[in-house]
């Protein structure tokens, strides 16, 4: 603006003096409204730009920090989701093994099981030809007793004679080796 009254004033020399009539353009009222100006853009820039300025400033302070947080976040929540899918991972692995190990088990189990039924079965097997054996000589001899006696009692029949105990024993014995043999 003063350049352009400087402007006006060189084109028409009266032209300074009628805006400064117009306007009531003094020295000293001049100097103090630049004054007041100053004042006045120290107050704002003081109590109401300055503290706008400064919320402003820690928003955007915690608006970086926020931002810093959340990457923060994102960094830790992709560690965690590796984390997880390792231990899942792992988990997977463990349950497999046991999987496996619990088959072999239960395959030797199963082994062990069927060599038990058949060490019982050979086991039974064996008793019963032992048990049948002792019932073959048993019958053996009872029937060698009992053969033993039809021949001392056709014997007595045939001879004619009454046999004693000694004679039964010594045709028993005979027959007997006989019989053996």
């Amino acid at each position: 603006m003063i350049t352009y009254l400087a402007t006006a004033a060189a084109e028409q020399p009266g032209a300074f003096e009628a805006i400064k009539t117009s306007f009531d353009f003094g020295g000293w009222y001049f100097v103090a409204q630049v004054i007041n100006f100053f004042i006045v853009i120290f107050i704002l820039k003081k109590f109401a730009f300055g503290p706008i300025q400064n919320m402003l400033e820690q928003r955007r302070a915690r608006i970086a920090e926020g931002e810093e947080k959340l990457k923060q976040i994102e960094q830790q929540l992709a560690a965690s989701e590796q984390t997880t899918a390792a231990a899942i991972a792992k988990a997977n692995e463990e349950a497999i093994r046991l999987v496996n190990e619990a088959k072999q088990g239960a395959t030797a189990f199963t082994e062990q099981k069927a060599r038990e039924a058949i060490a019982q079965a050979q086991q039974i097997l064996t008793n019963a030809e032992a048990a049948a054996k002792a019932d073959r000589e048993r019958l053996g001899m009872e029937l060698k007793r009992e053969f033993g006696r039809l021949v001392a009692a056709t014997t007595a029949q045939v001879t004619g004679k009454v046999l004693t105990a000694d004679d039964q024993q010594r045709i028993n014995e005979d027959v007997l080796v006989k019989i053996e043999g």
